[in-house]
């Protein structure tokens, strides 16, 4: 087994789910978070031959950070990832009501740096930062009614992305946001083109690749640049 650690924030069911296991069938040891214990991710865990492993985690509690932040000291990431979204429809934002938005922004934007800014002291030198982000974030790509909010958070997070990257550039991470892709998944519907058992294989190839890349890069599961 790889001595190589990889820490995947929101892991309890589809792409994350999926970016966990693979990470660990390429032999990396994988520590998942999930908000609730048992479910599809503890078993693979069990059944991973200590490849998987199980931290509970409420990614928008600063004191849960904190908590997982201590519990893993003394363990050193090659890989920080962090993936988690909620999606609350599709309404334009004039009947969005202020608790909606403010939960989805918490969730998509907010959250995913905080756990960054507290988790970033376990990566080690040459390691990498990523988030999963959207091609629905970008705001050039914005061209078709819908998904107002969705769309609106996913781009604040790539901002903060940006201030993130800015203010640790010299930190030796390579930093990632990626675009996966419309995958079936409890976010992205039954209806969608992609299953994450494909896409994630090349997101992961995507990872491998860019390893020791200058810079914030935001990029699809083909390695190809996602326009801001």
């Amino acid at each position: 087994m790889s001595n190589r650690q990889a820490l995947i924030i929101g892991a309890s069911r589809g792409l994350g789910l999926v970016l966990a296991n693979e990470l660990a069938r390429r032999g990396r040891r994988v520590i998942a978070t999930t908000r609730q214990s048992g479910g599809e991710l503890q078993a693979d865990a069990d059944a991973s031959h200590g490849r998987l492993e199980v931290e509970s985690l409420e990614m928008t509690s600063s004191e849960k950070l904190a908590a997982l932040r201590e519990r893993l000291e003394g363990r050193r990431l090659d890989l920080l990832f962090v993936n988690a979204a909620i999606d609350r429809g599709d309404l334009p934002i004039d009947e969005v009501s202020t608790e909606m938005f403010t939960e989805v922004m918490i969730t998509n934007a907010l959250s995913p740096l905080r756990a960054l800014e507290a988790l970033r002291g376990l990566v080690a030198p040459g390691g990498t930062v990523a988030v999963m982000s959207s091609e629905q974030g970008s705001i050039s790509r914005n061209t078709e009614d819908g998904f107002e909010l969705y769309k609106a958070s996913k781009a604040a997070l790539n901002q903060l992305m940006r201030s993130y990257a800015n203010r640790h550039a010299d930190d030796g991470h390579t930093k990632l946001l990626i675009d996966p892709g419309h995958n079936q998944t409890p976010l992205g519907g039954p209806g969608a083109p992609l299953l994450p058992r494909d896409s994630i294989p090349a997101v992961v190839d995507v990872l491998e690749a860019q390893v020791g890349a200058p810079g914030l890069r935001f990029l699809n599961r083909h390695g190809e640049t996602v326009p801001w």
